[in-house]
């Protein structure tokens, strides 16, 4: 594009055909687009101002609601105070004070946090750790990353090669040598219209000792999974499960990483799933929740014996050979601070926690609709599986995401021919049974 382009280019009309949009099937959303000009609360508004009921957080990030004025007001006197500190050999107060915040909801000796963009930079960083922290343990040999069939961690060449999704997988050749994955633990046959933890799967763990059978404790650094898989479709782990993990990990030599990109900061009603359920994992990854989704930040919280491993060199010498030009940006530790503060003062985990029952209900509601062939939930979370065309993978979700925005005025969350919903913490019983009256509209209109 020339100059006079570029330029002329500002005066013209918005075709939409410059932006490619990650996660999209582009040519279709061109056509018909679902555009969002402005949000508050818990909802988005369209260009014209028509009011759409946020039914997922944004993107399973938005906890605290939309454009709150502490959070605002805390990014713009940011903005103004400072914009930018370098982050290698450099820092500035408030990322201190937000990672103690953030290690004071974490469980036990989870006591150091490493700052990144997101919630892909999250799983990397936390994959890099281990395998680092094996080395300066003097097990150079283990390497190999376990992940999970089913489940997502981004879409770095780390997250992607221990995520289990297929399509996120197949396009980008090998990637990461040495790794394997652990069988996803849904099981409908046994687990239909379940609330909550399914009582059938916890077994599914001990997959963890076939590998370590197969390859030798020798070569594992670790086992990633999300305590919730959130974008499959909301899978709850097992009774019994996760513990059995953490067992197994801790027998083996092996560290176990808990993804709560989705899960941390009160989705399933307490500041981490490692608190609700009670199993601590050595590296716990956040993103999402943490600044309610208004200025991008990841992060991964070590054990205080992992950081301590790196503490034993001359004291002039870099410890860790990762991070990023933005890791603890200031705009985006004040949005932190900022929402915890929102979270504290507004009791929003207990609410969260206190509305579970009203959601698990509203969302069973839709059990006896035709089209229904599973609900699952927990928390503020949970998943309906449609009934597929025959023929066309996918696209009955797809049918009913669009129906619902354009018809129905709400944003729900697509995944094939599943269906997500998470809404913001500060939803009432109201909304929560509007959400839910609006799509059973929607799916029959897309019966």
């Amino acid at each position: 594009m020339s100059a006079d382009t570029a330029v002329e280019g500002i005066a013209t009309p918005n075709d939409l055909e410059s932006n490619w949009l990650p996660f999209t099937p582009n040519r279709q959303f061109k056509r018909e687009p679902r555009l969002l000009a402005r949000a508050k609360d818990v909802f988005y508004y369209k260009p014209d101002g028509t009011e759409v009921l946020d039914a997922t957080a944004g993107l399973w990030c938005c906890n605290a609601g939309h454009c709150r004025d502490e959070v605002v007001q805390a990014i713009q006197h940011q903005a103004g105070e400072l914009d930018f500190a370098p982050t290698f050999q450099f820092g500035h107060p408030k990322a201190f004070e937000l990672a103690s915040r953030i290690t004071g909801l974490m469980p036990d000796d989870l006591d150091h946090v490493l700052f990144c963009n997101s919630g892909s930079e999250a799983a990397d960083t936390a994959l890099k750790i281990a395998i680092a922290f094996h080395r300066a343990n003097g097990e150079a040999s283990r390497t190999r990353l376990i992940g999970r069939e089913r489940g997502y961690h981004g879409v770095g060449f780390g997250g992607i090669s221990v995520g289990g999704m297929v399509a996120n997988r197949k396009f980008f050749g090998p990637l990461l040598a040495g790794t394997d994955h652990l069988p996803h633990t849904y099981n409908r046959a046994e687990q239909a219209f379940t609330i909550g933890q399914p009582e059938w799967g916890a077994h599914l763990a001990d997959e963890l000792q076939r590998l370590v059978d197969l390859h030798d404790a020798s070569t594992i650094a670790a086992v990633i999974v999300e305590p919730m898989s959130g974008s499959t479709g909301v899978l709850p782990p097992p009774k019994g499960y996760l513990q059995r993990l953490r067992e197994l990990c801790t027998k083996h030599g092996i560290l176990l990483i808990f993804d709560e990109v989705i899960t941390g900061f009160g989705r399933l009603g307490y500041a981490t799933a490692a608190e609700r359920f009670g199993v601590t994992p050595d590296i716990l990854t956040f993103a999402k929740g943490i600044t309610s989704g208004t200025v991008p930040m990841g992060g991964a919280v070590v054990r205080k014996h992992i950081y301590e491993a790196f503490q034993t060199g001359p004291d002039h010498l870099i410890d860790l050979f990762h991070g990023y030009t933005y890791s603890g940006h200031p705009l985006a530790a004040a949005a932190g601070l900022a929402t915890l503060d929102l979270y504290r003062k507004e009791s929003l985990f207990d609410r969260s926690r206190a509305l579970e029952p009203v959601f698990a209900e509203a969302l069973m509601s839709l059990k006896d609709h035709k089209l229904v062939q599973d609900i699952r939930c927990i928390g503020l979370a949970g998943a309906v599986d449609l009934a597929p065309i025959e023929g066309l993978p996918g696209k009955r979700g797809f049918d009913a995401m669009r129906a619902a925005f354009h018809e129905e005025n709400m944003m729900v969350r697509v995944s094939g021919d599943c269906i997500a919903f998470s809404p913001p913490l500060i939803i009432d019983k109201a909304r929560i049974e509007e959400i839910f009256g609006r799509f059973r509209r929607v799916l029959d209109k897309v019966a």
